[in-house]
Protein backbone atom coordinates (compact mmCIF):
# COMPACT_ATOMS: atom_id res chain seq x y z
CA UNK A 1 0.00 0.00 0.00
CA UNK A 2 1.39 3.40 -0.98
CA UNK A 3 1.03 6.57 1.04
CA UNK A 4 0.35 8.78 -1.97
CA UNK A 5 -1.71 11.80 -1.05
CA UNK A 6 -2.34 12.88 -4.63
CA UNK A 7 -3.03 10.94 -7.78
CA UNK A 8 -0.65 11.28 -10.73
CA UNK A 9 -3.06 13.68 -12.44
CA UNK A 10 -3.47 15.79 -9.31
CA UNK A 11 0.31 15.92 -8.85
CA UNK A 12 0.71 17.11 -12.43
CA UNK A 13 -1.84 19.91 -11.91
CA UNK A 14 -0.24 20.86 -8.60
CA UNK A 15 3.22 21.12 -10.20
CA UNK A 16 1.82 23.21 -13.07
CA UNK A 17 0.05 25.51 -10.60
CA UNK A 18 3.21 25.95 -8.57
CA UNK A 19 5.15 26.83 -11.74
CA UNK A 20 2.54 29.43 -12.71
CA UNK A 21 2.60 30.91 -9.18
CA UNK A 22 6.42 31.09 -9.28
CA UNK A 23 6.32 32.82 -12.67
CA UNK A 24 3.77 35.34 -11.36
CA UNK A 25 5.99 36.07 -8.34
CA UNK A 26 9.08 36.51 -10.52
CA UNK A 27 7.22 38.80 -12.94
CA UNK A 28 5.76 40.86 -10.07
CA UNK A 29 9.18 41.29 -8.46
CA UNK A 30 10.70 42.30 -11.81
CA UNK A 31 7.87 44.77 -12.50
CA UNK A 32 8.08 46.39 -9.06
CA UNK A 33 11.87 46.73 -9.21
CA UNK A 34 11.75 48.22 -12.71
CA UNK A 35 8.91 50.58 -11.77
CA UNK A 36 10.93 51.85 -8.77
CA UNK A 37 14.06 52.39 -10.84
CA UNK A 38 12.11 54.10 -13.63
CA UNK A 39 10.24 56.33 -11.20
CA UNK A 40 13.52 57.52 -9.61
CA UNK A 41 15.05 58.28 -13.00
CA UNK A 42 14.86 61.98 -13.75
CA UNK A 43 15.68 63.05 -17.27
CA UNK A 44 16.00 66.51 -18.81
CA UNK A 45 12.22 66.81 -19.32
CA UNK A 46 11.53 67.26 -15.58
CA UNK A 47 12.80 69.32 -12.68
CA UNK A 48 12.62 68.24 -9.05
CA UNK A 49 11.01 70.14 -6.15
CA UNK A 50 10.33 68.98 -2.59
CA UNK A 51 7.23 69.11 -0.40
CA UNK A 52 7.25 68.37 3.35
CA UNK A 53 4.20 66.78 5.02
CA UNK A 54 3.31 65.55 8.53
CA UNK A 55 1.44 62.58 7.04
CA UNK A 56 1.07 61.16 3.54
CA UNK A 57 -1.42 58.33 4.19
CA UNK A 58 -1.94 56.33 1.00
CA UNK A 59 0.27 58.45 -1.27
CA UNK A 60 2.90 56.37 -3.07
CA UNK A 61 5.99 56.94 -5.15
CA UNK A 62 4.80 57.12 -8.76
CA UNK A 63 1.49 58.85 -7.94
CA UNK A 64 0.60 61.90 -10.05
CA UNK A 65 1.08 65.58 -9.31
CA UNK A 66 -1.71 67.75 -10.72
CA UNK A 67 -2.39 71.42 -11.19
CA UNK A 68 -5.80 72.68 -12.35
CA UNK A 69 -6.80 69.04 -12.85
CA UNK A 70 -3.98 68.37 -15.30
CA UNK A 71 -1.13 65.97 -14.58
CA UNK A 72 2.09 68.02 -14.44
CA UNK A 73 4.41 65.54 -12.78
CA UNK A 74 4.82 62.59 -10.43
CA UNK A 75 6.11 61.70 -6.98
CA UNK A 76 9.58 60.19 -7.44
CA UNK A 77 10.95 59.82 -3.90
CA UNK A 78 9.81 59.76 -0.28
CA UNK A 79 11.93 59.93 2.86
CA UNK A 80 11.73 61.01 6.50
CA UNK A 81 13.58 64.04 7.83
CA UNK A 82 15.14 64.30 11.31
CA UNK A 83 11.80 65.48 12.77
CA UNK A 84 9.92 62.49 11.28
CA UNK A 85 8.19 64.52 8.60
CA UNK A 86 7.82 63.08 5.11
CA UNK A 87 9.78 64.80 2.37
CA UNK A 88 8.40 64.01 -1.07
CA UNK A 89 10.39 64.75 -4.18
CA UNK A 90 8.21 65.71 -7.13
CA UNK A 91 9.30 65.68 -10.76
CA UNK A 92 7.55 68.53 -12.56
CA UNK A 93 7.43 68.74 -16.36
CA UNK A 94 9.74 71.34 -17.87
CA UNK A 95 7.77 74.38 -18.98
CA UNK A 96 5.33 74.15 -16.05
CA UNK A 97 6.28 77.13 -13.91
CA UNK A 98 4.99 76.98 -10.35
CA UNK A 99 4.79 80.30 -8.47
CA UNK A 100 6.97 80.17 -5.33
CA UNK A 101 4.00 80.93 -3.03
CA UNK A 102 2.01 77.93 -4.29
CA UNK A 103 0.73 75.19 -2.00
CA UNK A 104 0.82 71.41 -2.35
CA UNK A 105 -1.98 69.27 -0.88
CA UNK A 106 -2.50 65.53 -0.71
CA UNK A 107 -6.02 64.81 -1.95
CA UNK A 108 -8.09 61.77 -2.95
CA UNK A 109 -9.67 61.02 -6.29
CA UNK A 110 -13.16 60.46 -4.86
CA UNK A 111 -14.24 59.09 -1.49
CA UNK A 112 -12.19 55.89 -1.64
CA UNK A 113 -9.97 56.76 -4.60
CA UNK A 114 -6.22 56.86 -4.94
CA UNK A 115 -4.22 59.82 -3.64
CA UNK A 116 -2.35 62.44 -5.60
CA UNK A 117 -0.76 65.83 -5.01
CA UNK A 118 -2.73 68.89 -6.08
CA UNK A 119 -0.79 72.12 -6.54
CA UNK A 120 -2.70 75.35 -5.95
CA UNK A 121 -0.76 78.07 -7.75
CA UNK A 122 -0.04 81.28 -5.87
CA UNK A 123 0.10 84.79 -7.26
CA UNK A 124 3.84 85.39 -7.15
CA UNK A 125 5.77 86.25 -10.26
CA UNK A 126 8.77 84.28 -8.98
CA UNK A 127 8.85 80.54 -9.69
CA UNK A 128 10.10 77.49 -7.79
CA UNK A 129 13.54 76.56 -9.13
CA UNK A 130 15.07 73.08 -9.34
CA UNK A 131 15.55 71.67 -5.81
CA UNK A 132 13.27 74.22 -4.08
CA UNK A 133 10.68 73.30 -1.45
CA UNK A 134 7.03 74.29 -1.17
CA UNK A 135 6.46 76.73 1.69
CA UNK A 136 2.82 75.71 2.12
CA UNK A 137 1.57 72.12 2.30
CA UNK A 138 -1.59 70.38 3.50
CA UNK A 139 -1.47 66.83 4.81
CA UNK A 140 -3.62 63.93 3.71
CA UNK A 141 -7.04 63.80 5.33
CA UNK A 142 -7.73 60.40 6.84
CA UNK A 143 -11.31 59.23 6.33
CA UNK A 144 -11.60 57.85 9.87
CA UNK A 145 -10.52 61.20 11.37
CA UNK A 146 -13.04 63.05 9.22
CA UNK A 147 -15.84 60.71 10.33
CA UNK A 148 -14.78 61.11 13.98
CA UNK A 149 -14.98 64.90 13.61
CA UNK A 150 -18.44 64.71 12.05
CA UNK A 151 -19.68 62.37 14.79
CA UNK A 152 -18.18 64.65 17.45
CA UNK A 153 -19.93 67.70 16.00
CA UNK A 154 -23.21 65.77 15.87
CA UNK A 155 -22.87 64.69 19.51
CA UNK A 156 -22.05 68.24 20.60
CA UNK A 157 -25.06 69.62 18.72
CA UNK A 158 -27.34 66.93 20.18
CA UNK A 159 -26.08 67.67 23.70
CA UNK A 160 -26.57 71.41 23.17
CA UNK A 161 -30.08 70.84 21.79
CA UNK A 162 -30.89 68.65 24.82
CA UNK A 163 -29.72 71.32 27.26
CA UNK A 164 -31.68 74.01 25.39
CA UNK A 165 -34.86 71.90 25.72
CA UNK A 166 -34.19 71.38 29.45
CA UNK A 167 -33.77 75.16 29.90
CA UNK A 168 -37.08 75.80 28.13
CA UNK A 169 -38.89 73.24 30.29
CA UNK A 170 -37.68 75.02 33.46
CA UNK A 171 -39.25 78.27 32.37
Amino acid sequence: MTDEVYSKEESKYLKAGMCVAALILVFTAWYVSNKESMSHKSDGNYYAVDARFNRTDGLLVGDPVRMAGMTVGRVVNAKLDDNFKAILTLDIKEGVNIPDDSSASIVSAGLMGSKYIEIEPGGSEEYLPQGAEFSYTQDAMVLEELLDRIVGIGKANRKKAGSDCADQNKE
